[in-house]
């Protein structure tokens, strides 16, 4: 399987999990006195599918309709949903999403 993130291998490891106290329950990291930064986040999916379902979404003619643009909404939604998908997330504003 190909890296889609080829910066993680770079990222250094420190070892120390902040959102774990000491007996190794999880907690909520307080972070009200962080700077504010700018953050760039990046993901990719992969989907499998069958050949002829595949000509079918690339011509439009997929049964329950415009498939891709379903797709994209999703990936916005999620963007903007982040906080609440993944445990112990802070918010974090959102000034764009591109799918």
């Amino acid at each position: 399987m190909q890296d889609l993130s080829p910066t993680f291998s770079k990222l250094p490891v420190t070892g120390l999990l902040t959102h774990l106290d000491n007996s190794g329950e999880a907690q909520m990291v307080d972070v009200s006195a962080k700077v504010p930064t700018v953050r760039q986040a990046v993901a990719a999916g992969r989907v499998r599918m069958l050949p002829e379902t595949f000509a079918a979404i690339e011509a439009g003619n997929a049964p329950k309709g415009d498939v891709l643009g379903t797709a994209r909404l999703a990936g916005i939604m999620a963007a903007k949903q982040t906080a609440h998908l993944i445990p112990l997330c802070h918010p974090l504003a959102l000034t764009s999403v591109e799918v």
